[in-house]
């Protein structure tokens, strides 16, 4: 540790490092002086990026890593290792769009796609408080899964007919799916007046049409949201310790890292995997 630590942080504890490992953190840079360091132009991601001197910067696949001491987290005694990992980037990419769109009690939440992320949504708003927590698939073959992890209700949109059903029913939609063919007219139908859809799967397809008057009919938002800042980090830590959350993994070990891709790849895992050195 440098001479400059300041962020508790003591040589021997159990630390986690997110998907960011640095940033300007300069008073003129506006996302750093507000707390906002995931917004950064200067942002170094941990994983395929480099330092200002164009350096590499290292992952999860590395021995060793070196950063600064703002993305480096303490893990709260009460969260497993393995547990804690995939919080860390796919936890906090939930958390944070929650956090901040005012998931809690009275809110009526919807999770759109029921995956490594979409897992995390439910854990989460479950763990805010919000009124009710819906899980959006579409099909229902993760009824059950979801309902365990906390979902109220949950809607399969292969069915004919749920748009109806299920209009102007949430105050709150975090969509996680990256495909094609995103339904973004019947999302937003299933909003309530003022309800907020918030995208944080990242298709490299450009988004729907969809009707003006979906938004302004009801002042409807749509919004993006990118990991979280690192004092969401810490905090949705202490939330896992305090409300004694634990996401669903399957724990592989490192050496079978390529198999673990192709298994990915084929939708395999329930719900993160997480190698393990």
């Amino acid at each position: 540790m440098g001479k400059d630590v300041k962020n508790g942080v003591k040589v021997g504890d159990r630390v986690g490092v997110g998907a960011q490992s640095g940033a300007c953190l300069k008073g003129d840079c506006a996302s750093c002086a507000n707390g906002s360091e995931n917004y950064c132009g200067s942002m170094v991601g941990t994983y395929n990026s480099k330092w200002p001197t164009g350096e590499k910067s290292y992952g999860g696949y590395a021995k060793y890593w070196r950063g600064d001491n703002n993305f480096v987290f303490a893990i709260p005694d009460g969260v497993d290792s393995a547990e804690a990992a995939p919080m860390l980037c796919g936890g906090v990419t939930l958390y944070s769009p929650l956090k901040q769109n005012g998931c809690g009690p009275g809110k009526r939440v919807g999770i759109v796609g029921i995956g490594g992320l979409g897992h995390f949504g439910l854990l989460w708003a479950k763990a805010l408080g919000a009124k009710e927590v819906v899980a959006i698939s579409r099909t229902d073959a993760k009824k059950e899964d979801a309902l365990k992890m906390g979902a109220d209700k949950f809607i399969a949109t292969a069915e004919e007919g749920y748009e109806k059903t299920y209009a102007n029913s949430l105050d709150l939609i975090v969509s996680t799916v990256s495909g094609p063919g995103l339904p973004l007219q019947s999302y937003l139908g299933l909003l309530d007046i003022g309800g907020q859809f918030i995208q944080v799967g990242a298709p490299e397809d450009p988004i729907p049409e969809f009707m003006a008057f979906s938004l302004i009919l009801k002042k409807v938002k749509i919004g993006g949201s990118l990991i979280g800042s690192p004092a969401e980090i810490r905090e949705m830590l202490q939330l896992a310790a305090d409300k004694k959350i634990h996401p669903w993994i399957n724990e592989r070990p490192m050496a079978d890292a390529n198999q673990a891709i192709v298994d990915f790849e084929k939708g395999m895992p329930r719900y993160r995997f997480v190698l393990k050195n």
